[in-house]
């Protein structure tokens, strides 16, 4: 495997941040490697008075100074108002600036700086700086609140009914509920942000406060026995605790935010839909005008040695980089020729497909079409997805034909969400609507693979009260 092949496999398998780290690494190692500058048209000054030639510019006398005070061609008034009136920004716009920021805070830095916010005694600040510290990126302590009690030193003489107390004050902190030791603690602290005087929010209390592991198996009926709330109340209960946040600390963020950059974007211009290169995820590249002129045959020297080296070097990459391009817009348009009809009508209209098939196709090797594949993503119209989501396994159909493993899962979540909340629809139950209605041949086992796939719940836990 020659050098050139070898570099060539190795950025194909770059993901998009991996290959413009590559690429400025190479700069700055080979100094006969540039970037092409877009060419700029010089800019032209508007001419706003006719100057004539035989103009003379005009000249102080010897004797004549400049005074200190010289008087004005215009008024104030008239250079305000002449100066351009001030951008209106359109609410996209104004979303677009508002949606961006380089890092979120951290849960534990967004908890400590509200800390400081109090004129806490410095016990009472230490207590509740080391409770921050000790709370998870979802909101719960690491620890109990007796171990934590054990980590204070006798001589401060700090009683545990303290430290439940800070704890209880950092739970009040945004967001509500971090710093609880469980989910009842925190579910809790959330249902007393709300006004008591409503029923729902009273009875609510009352099934986290006393029947929270009854709730957690979804078992309605031993909840209204329990209870002895009517239907309508323990539904309106029920529906209440489903608007808390269970992970309170999901809210804030626990680092910086990294964007995806899309290698191919896929567009209909006519009939079809093409996958096109996205021409600003690399700078393009050129050899050195002034340093790749500098080589010279026959020159033996270290200094011309050491140009010719890095001016294979800069060919070979250049190379090694079109030619990724290349095979990545290849496999995407590939891709892109099979799933045709999932562009037009979504999940439920894609075709199986495997690796296998668009090697042959392309005359690749698999192995090429998987790094292809790694890591990399085409903007579509259903949005940023990542090459390897159009392949899926193949699954027989009534008529003789074959789907795909994603279109059953869209088929799945699609009969769920038609479904009757009061009499759910039961693994057995989708089967035969996928087998008689759709035709096709779906184990029921295979059913509840995809619905667990999808996170959603068994019929017993998706059945809803009137």
């Amino acid at each position: 495997m020659t050098p050139q092949l070898q570099q060539t496999i190795k950025l194909l398998q770059f993901s998009t941040l991996e290959l413009q780290n590559q690429i400025q690494e190479m700069l700055e190692q080979n100094p006969l490697l540039d970037t092409e500058e877009p060419a700029e048209e010089p800019v032209r000054p508007e001419v706003t008075q006719e100057i004539k030639l035989d103009d003379e510019p005009a000249r102080l006398d010897e004797n004549q100074t400049i005074p200190d005070d010289l008087p004005l061609d215009t008024r104030w008034d008239e250079i305000y108002q002449s100066l351009p009136a001030r951008t209106q920004i359109s609410d996209e716009q104004t979303n677009l600036l508002e949606n961006r920021s380089g890092s979120e805070a951290d849960l534990r830095e967004h908890l400590l700086f509200q800390l400081d916010l109090l004129n806490l005694s410095k016990t009472d600040h230490s207590i509740a700086e080391y409770l921050i510290h000790n709370i998870n990126d979802d909101g719960y302590l690491n620890d109990s609140i007796d171990n934590i009690h054990l980590f204070f030193p006798e001589d401060l003489d700090i009683e545990i009914d303290e430290v439940q107390a800070i704890q209880n004050l950092v739970m009040h902190f945004d967001p509500i509920g971090a710093g609880a030791s469980n989910l009842q603690e925190n579910l809790l602290v959330q249902l007393g942000q709300l006004d008591d005087k409503l029923e729902a929010t009273a009875d609510a209390k009352d099934i986290v406060g006393r029947h929270i592991e009854t709730l957690g198996k979804q078992n309605l009926a031993e909840l209204l026995r329990k209870t002895k709330l009517s239907e309508n109340r323990l539904d309106a209960a029920i529906s209440l605790i489903r608007t808390l946040n269970p992970r309170p600390g999901s809210q804030i963020g626990s680092g910086e935010i990294h964007y995806i950059a899309p290698d191919v974007y896929i567009t209909r211009p006519g009939d079809r839909w093409v996958a096109s290169l996205n021409p600003e995820i690399a700078p393009k590249l050129r050899l050195h005008p002034l340093y790749s002129s500098m080589v010279k045959r026959g020159d033996r020297s270290k200094e011309n040695q050491y140009l010719r080296e890095n001016l294979q070097e800069a060919r070979w990459f250049i190379k090694s980089l079109q030619s990724r391009n290349d095979t990545i817009l290849r496999v995407a348009q590939a891709i892109v020729d099979h799933q045709q009809a999932y562009f037009d009508q979504g999940e439920v209209a894609m075709h199986p497909l495997i690796l296998r098939t668009i090697a042959d196709e392309l005359e690749l090797h698999e192995s090429t079409i998987s790094r292809v594949t790694n890591q990399k993503y085409m903007l579509t119209p259903q949005g940023l997805l990542e090459f390897k989501y159009f392949f899926s396994a193949q699954l027989d159909t009534t008529d003789g034909g074959n789907t795909s493993a994603t279109a059953i899962r869209a088929l799945i979540k699609q009969l769920i969400n038609e479904e009757n909340p009061q009499k759910p629809l039961s693994d057995n139950k989708i089967r035969s609507i996928l087998v008689n209605d759709k035709g096709v041949n779906v184990a029921r086992r295979t059913v509840a693979k995809y619905r667990e796939g999808l996170q959603i719940p068994p019929s017993n836990e998706r059945k809803r009260i009137a």
